[in-house]
């Protein structure tokens, strides 16, 4: 369980002249796919005095306050002369606008792009911006002589780093981060955020695979004795091992065999979100994103996404009742070059109506198109449910993909191993979780007993499984064993094809642990567990929980339903 604290801002020496302020949230900070592990977050900001003194990344609005209290204490915010923006979105135009009202002699430091955005949110007034585009550098005095990286990708074009070179501090903005709120500053023991950093890679990096590493090309030259990443404890221990992951995921997402083209654009983040999680619910299926943002992309770059992908995905916010520009130039590239056989997607997010949506969806259909999941309207901002919709519709169209390539493959017949491997027998069970609102399901026999002190079992779950996302180290499950002879209507339930979202427990007689989880009423047994580590082996997650309460629910003589297996290869 999250520990509930209230806001506050960590402030730490972590160089010669630099500070750490790092504004810490303990619960979930938005919905957004990102912060689905519900284990807090940190914003981090940086201060540097040399003969003159740069704020790095001051957070978004909801620490606002908290954050400009505690700087006033340690700066006299008229003695600022700079602030460095590792990107800029609407969110962080409150704090920057607190800041101007006091020290409006601030010269704002960002990319060509971070510019027009800076503009844009802080709207019609004189601002001091000094635009970098990679040869510039920022002399600080006393050593602190600041370089400067571009790392644009769709998601985030204004995207910047900075070097210091005084200390070899590599200010990451958006990389190397992890959701995850904590009093550690550095990464000591910093396998312990390996989950975290892997999930945070999967969700904000991996829809752009390319960008980042050509982004990673650019930093390799520097000599860097630690990352200060936006989110999440600063990356020394592990400084070694995380760039080379980020270089490893990253060709693996490139060499998938099939791709989805993400195409985008967003008016005020809500489309974009939606995006995330939907790329996340593909990535996680094993099929590569190729994420577009229309309003940055050039026809071309689109043509030859579209031309390459497997199946294409498009979305659109609603302006004035139409879709931007940018979208309706990418609609017409679409439907001039996508073979007719490629799946396709349509989502968005608008305020009063949903015209935009409305149009690509009958554009789509009209070409004749097949759409891989019901088109997706969410109006304002999505909540938590709408969040794990999209998750499961992006894994809906991963699998569709799959499942046709595997139709034109011609089937092989089974090894020998794989029939060995397929005489391996497991218990019928039935796991359930809940989070908040987010509740799933699913049939498991890969289950087994792993130790006697503590009591402990082992549950495989596969990587596309809608439920994998409620199921990391901390989190609680029900194990619902199932009983021999009275198993087949729960099996034929839980083995159906759920629609993104719906309710997978309807009709199904249950009762709710202290935490949520459903218990089945007509299960043999179940198991109350906490979830205590999780290892990435190949196609699934393979986990090991302790079992914390249970109870046998039926008769003490009967049996544990069973199944059995012809192949390995299969359930």
């Amino acid at each position: 369980m999250v520990e509930t604290k209230p806001r506050d801002v960590q402030i730490l020496p972590i160089a010669l002249d630099t500070t750490a302020l790092r504004s810490r949230s303990w619960t979930r900070l938005r919905f957004e796919i990102e912060y689905a592990r519900q284990r807090g977050t940190t914003a981090n900001s940086f201060l540097v005095r040399g003969d003159q003194t740069a704020l790095i990344d001051p957070p978004g609005e909801s620490f606002a306050e908290t954050y400009l209290t505690e700087l006033k204490k340690r700066l006299n915010l008229k003695q600022l002369d700079y602030v460095i923006l590792g990107h800029v979105n609407p969110n962080r135009a409150i704090t920057l606008q607190a800041l101007l009202d006091i020290a409006p002699q601030i010269t704002f430091v960002c990319s060509n792009p971070g510019a027009i955005a800076l503009r844009k949110a802080l709207g019609e007034q004189d601002l001091n911006i000094l635009v970098v585009r990679g040869e510039e550098t920022l002399d600080l005095g006393q050593g602190h002589h600041l370089q400067f990286i571009p790392t644009p990708s769709p998601r985030w074009p204004d995207s910047l780093c900075t070097y210091d070179p005084k200390t070899q501090i590599l200010y990451t903005d958006k990389f190397f981060g992890a959701h995850i709120c904590g009093d550690q500053v550095f990464d000591e023991g910093w396998t312990v955020f390996s989950d975290d950093r892997r999930y945070y890679y999967d969700c904000l990096m991996a829809p752009h695979a390319r960008q980042v590493e050509t982004a990673l090309d650019k930093l390799a030259d520097l000599t860097v004795k630690f990352y200060a990443p936006g989110h999440g404890p600063l990356v020394r221990y592990g400084l070694t091992e995380l760039t080379h992951n980020y270089q490893q995921w990253s060709q693996q997402q490139k060499s998938q065999e099939l791709s989805v083209a993400l195409l985008y654009a967003s008016a005020y983040g809500n489309t974009a979100t939606l995006a995330q999680a939907i790329a996340r619910g593909i990535t996680k299926a094993g099929v590569g994103v190729e994420s577009i943002n229309c309003e940055i992309a050039e026809p071309g770059e689109i043509q030859a996404a579209v031309e390459k992908c497997a199946g294409f995905i498009m979305g659109s916010p609603t302006l004035g009742g139409h879709a931007p520009t940018p979208i309706q130039t990418a609609l017409g590239i679409v439907l001039s070059t996508a073979a007719k056989n490629k799946l396709a997607g349509v989502f968005g997010s608008f305020g009063w109506s949903g015209e935009a949506i409305d149009l690509i969806e009958g554009k789509f259909k009209d070409a004749g198109f097949t759409l891989g999941f019901e088109t997706i309207r969410v109006k304002f901002k999505p909540t938590e449910v709408t969040i794990k919709m999209c998750e499961e519709a992006g894994t809906d169209f991963a699998q569709a993909l799959k499942k046709a390539k595997k139709v034109r493959e011609p089937r092989q017949p089974a090894t020998s191993l794989e029939q060995a491997v397929g005489r391996i027998v497991g218990s019928l069970c039935i796991v359930t979780s809940k989070q908040e609102e987010v509740a799933s399901a699913m049939l498991a026999s890969w289950v087994s007993q792993a130790t006697f002190s503590p009591p402990g079992l082992t549950v495989a779950v596969a990587k596309e499984r809608a439920i994998e996302s409620l199921m990391y180290p901390g989190s609680r499950f029900v194990l619902n064993v199932l009983a021999e002879g009275n198993h087949i209507g729960l099996m034929k339930q839980f083995l159906k094809p759920f629609g993104p979202a719906e309710d997978r427990f309807q009709g199904v007689e249950t009762e709710l642990t202290s935490d949520g989880a459903p218990i089945l009423k007509d299960a043999l047994a179940y198991i109350e567990c906490r979830i205590e580590n999780r290892m990435e082996c190949g196609d699934h997650w393979l986990l090991y929980a302790i079992a914390d309460s249970g109870k046998v629910l039926q008769q003490s003589n009967a049996l544990t339903a069973v199944h059995h297996r012809k192949t390995g290869t299969h359930y």
